[in-house]
C-alpha cells in the first residue's frame, strides 16, 4: 500500500512541477485579487502543511508549535526558484514520512491538533488536501498561459485517439492488466507503471 501512496502522490506532484516549468517568475506571483492566492502562496501553504504534519509524525502532533499557518497565506518569496525550493522541501519531508509507513504502524494512532487519527487516515486526508490545492495551481497556470498552455492531460478533442492508443497498447495479450483511468497503476494489479517507478 505504501508504494501505491507514494506513486499516487508523485503523480500529483508532477502536475505542479509541469505547471511551474511553463510559468515565468511574474506569473508565479500573480493573483486575481486581494482575496485570491497566488501560486507562490498556495505552494507556501502546501509545503508548510507538509513540514508540520510529517516531521516526526509518529511521535509528535502534526500541528507543530513552530507552524504559523496564517503566515503561509502571506507571500515572502522573492523568486520563482525560492518557491520551487520550498515546494521540494515540503515534498521531501512528506515522502520521507511515507517511507516510514509499514504494516505494523499503518493503523497506529497519531495526532493532529490533539485529535487522534490512524496513520492511514492521516495519509488519506492529504490525498484529498494536496491535490485540491494542486488543482488550483494548474487552473491558475492554465488561465495565465491561455493558448500557450501545454496540457497535462489528454489533448482537447483527442479522447477517442487516446482511447484507441490505450486499447492498442494493452491488447488481447494483456487483458488481465488492462489499464484504468489512473496514470499510475493498473486495474486489479499492484503493478506500477514504468514511468512512475524509481
Amino acid at each position: 500500500m505504501k508504494d501505491l501512496f507514494v506513486n499516487r502522490f508523485k503523480y500529483y506532484k508532477s502536475l505542479g512541477d509541469k505547471s511551474f516549468i511553463q510559468l515565468s517568475d511574474e506569473q508565479i506571483f500573480w493573483q486575481y485579487n486581494e482575496e485570491s492566492n497566488s501560486i507562490a502562496v498556495i505552494v507556501k501553504h502546501i509545503a508548510g502543511n507538509m513540514l508540520s504534519r510529517w516531521t516526526n509524525f509518529l511521535t509528535e502532533d502534526g500541528e507543530k508549535s513552530w507552524r504559523n499557518r496564517d503566515d503561509e497565506f502571506i507571500n515572502t518569496f522573492k523568486t520563482k526558484q525560492e518557491v520551487i525550493d520550498f515546494w521540494e522541501k515540503g515534498w521531501k519531508c512528506f515522502f520521507d514520512a511515507l517511507d516510514q509507513i509499514n504494516d505494523e504502524n499503518l493503523y497506529s494512532t497519531i495526532y493532529i491538533r490533539g485529535e487522534g487519527h490512524s496513520v492511514l487516515d492521516a495519509v488519506l486526508r492529504q490525498l484529498a488536501h494536496y491535490p485540491y490545492h494542486i488543482g488550483q495551481i494548474v487552473s491558475i497556470a492554465k488561465m495565465l498561459k491561455n493558448d500557450d498552455w501545454k496540457t497535462l492531460s489528454i489533448d482537447r478533442n483527442k479522447s477517442q485517439d487516446f482511447n484507441a492508443e490505450m486499447k492498442n497498447k494493452f491488447s488481447e495479450n494483456n487483458k488481465e492488466e488492462s489499464p484504468n483511468s489512473s496514470p499510475v497503476c493498473f486495474q486489479n494489479s499492484h503493478e506500477v507503471r514504468d514511468e512512475y517507478k524509481q
